[in-house]
């Protein structure tokens, strides 16, 4: 049987040990490295770049040849959070259990971190080294979907929409349409990179698609969830925001069980994406059912 909290482990640990590396220079002891590092390395559930991961080798590819654009998506991530925590989006004062970056430095200094973090994914993304074309193309594509997926067309406006529906009643598919660009689009990319760099055929990259828009999705249903009955002291993060911002949500719009059963419906049709994959692809399927049954 797969072992997914062993798989988890391994896979954050080669991710953290891989991002502290883009660190070690003479800049490290400045305080913008040190806002970055704070939220990069506060112990994230580390999703997307596990993620990208496991798709490379669920098409057969190797993991080292996709730990770059792994660790850019982190990055990429990261800089989301400490934004989405600023005061003039979502005032958070708690982020992984932990004061939120513009808390424990300063909001401008926060500010620059976030900016600085996404810049720095596509440093990162850009200085991959390869010695044929087609290598370079396929890196290429990756910087163009990833670029996308965190810009005004995909992460951004998902976040322009969720600012704007606060004490506004939307409906589900309006909400859908919100999370797929705000959560789901970044997780999308991740599946995408990842079988780019494992040299995935157009089948493969279709068919992960479709899991990575269930996933994307149903990890939105479960945060939704657990804003209304997660644990603060196993989430590092105040539960109940959501019903204070007046925000539309699964269980405001569903209820709670309907919610649930819909998360469940999202992973049951990600599974059957999978069905073709074998078992190199049994991580993605365990990761598919622990993003519903997560506890933070």
């Amino acid at each position: 049987m797969f072992d997914l909290r062993s798989y988890i482990a391994q896979k954050n640990r080669l991710v953290n040990t891989a991002l502290e590396t883009y660190f070690q220079d003479p800049l490290h002891s400045r305080r913008i490295v040190e806002a970055m590092t704070y939220s990069l390395m506060a112990g994230g559930k580390r999703i997307r770049p596990i993620l990208c991961l496991a798709a490379a080798e669920a098409v057969g590819g190797k993991e080292a040849d996709a730990l770059p654009a792994a660790c850019a998506l982190e990055m990429i991530h990261t800089y989301s959070l400490i934004h989405d925590d600023l005061p003039s989006i979502d005032d958070d004062t708690l982020r992984r259990g932990k004061p939120t970056c513009h808390i424990a430095f300063d909001e401008a200094t926060a500010i620059l971190a976030g900016d600085a973090l996404l810049t720095m994914a596509f440093q990162v993304l850009s200085s991959v080294q390869f010695a044929e074309n087609d290598y370079a193309v396929k890196w290429l594509n990756i910087i163009h979907l990833v670029s996308a997926a965190a810009g005004y067309r995909g992460m951004i406006l998902g976040q322009m929409l969720d600012i704007a529906s606060e004490g506004k009643q939307l409906s589900v598919k309006e909400l859908e349409v919100m999370h797929a660009l705000k959560t789901g689009a970044l997780i999308e990319a991740s599946l995408q990179s990842g079988a780019i760099i494992g040299c995935a055929n157009d089948s493969q990259l279709e068919l992960l698609k479709r899991y990575s828009q269930k996933i994307g999705l149903a990890f939105q249903v479960a945060d939704d969830i657990l804003n209304v009955e997660g644990n603060p002291g196993v989430m590092g993060k105040a539960i109940g925001t959501d019903r204070l911002r007046e925000k539309s949500t699964y269980p405001s719009i569903l209820g709670l069980e309907k919610s649930k059963e819909y998360a469940k419906d999202l992973i049951h049709n990600a599974l059957l994406a999978l069905d073709t994959f074998d078992k190199k692809a049994d991580p993605l399927r365990a990761i598919a059912t622990y993003i519903i049954e997560r506890k933070r």
